[in-house]
């Protein structure tokens, strides 16, 4: 059995867009990752770490415990051993509240890469593959929380651009989100249903050659 963290926020946390309601493990794209993967013969079990509003670096003014550079290291040693760490983050960094853009983000990613190599897993347990998954562009925003993503769609302009630098210049692996699916229709931030259950086929594909070179 080969486990996969997934470190995210509301994207891979499943919020059904406009509620505050969530996505059944097998709709939300890491179950369907998971499923995806055993049943073409692969023994996974997928963790998810997914928190509404995480960051990638920052605090959120309003909300404690959205930083997720905090707490990442001991997360990484709490479920090792782990075969992958898929990391999907980015879209929070451009809430109304920040000024940050695509580039801004980026290191953010960089340093999360930078703690999960870092962390204090125990002796003899392997350091684990990083897939960085760049997230779809935020749309215009509309509904509920059109005011907390206002200007976002700007912002984040060239994310995908940037993680892929990062993770070329950190020898870790990328996937864009954004060449399989796009931010849903209904709020323009999160996944609608359909998306989640493209993404997850996708990044299943993705993974499977890279847990091949974890097996015990």
């Amino acid at each position: 059995m080969q486990n996969i963290l997934v470190y995210s926020d509301s994207l891979s946390w499943g919020i059904v867009p406009t509620t505050r309601k969530r996505l059944l493990f097998e709709q939300r794209w890491p179950g369907v990752m998971e499923m995806s993967l055993c049943s073409a013969g692969s023994k996974v079990r997928v963790i998810e770490d997914c928190l509404n509003g995480r960051r990638t670096a920052w605090d959120d003014p309003y909300k404690p415990g959205r930083n997720g550079l905090v707490g990442l290291a001991q997360r990484i040693e709490m479920h090792s051993p782990l075969a992958l760490v898929v990391l999907m983050l980015g879209t929070n960094d451009f809430q109304s509240m920040h000024e940050h853009n695509a580039w801004h983000s980026s290191q953010g990613i960089s340093a999360l890469v930078s703690a999960i190599r870092t962390a204090p897993i125990e002796p003899g347990m392997p350091v684990p593959e990083i897939l960085v998954v760049a997230p779809p562009p935020i749309r215009t925003p509309q509904g509920p929380i059109a005011p907390k993503f206002a200007g976002g769609d700007v912002k984040c302009v060239g994310l995908s651009a940037a993680y892929r630098i990062v993770c070329e210049e950190a020898g870790c692996h990328f996937f864009d989100a954004g060449s399989v699916v796009t931010s849903s229709k209904v709020d323009g931030v999160h996944l609608d249903l359909e998306q989640h259950l493209i993404l997850g086929s996708a990044v299943a594909e993705v993974v499977k050659p890279l847990l091949s070179k974890n097996v015990a």
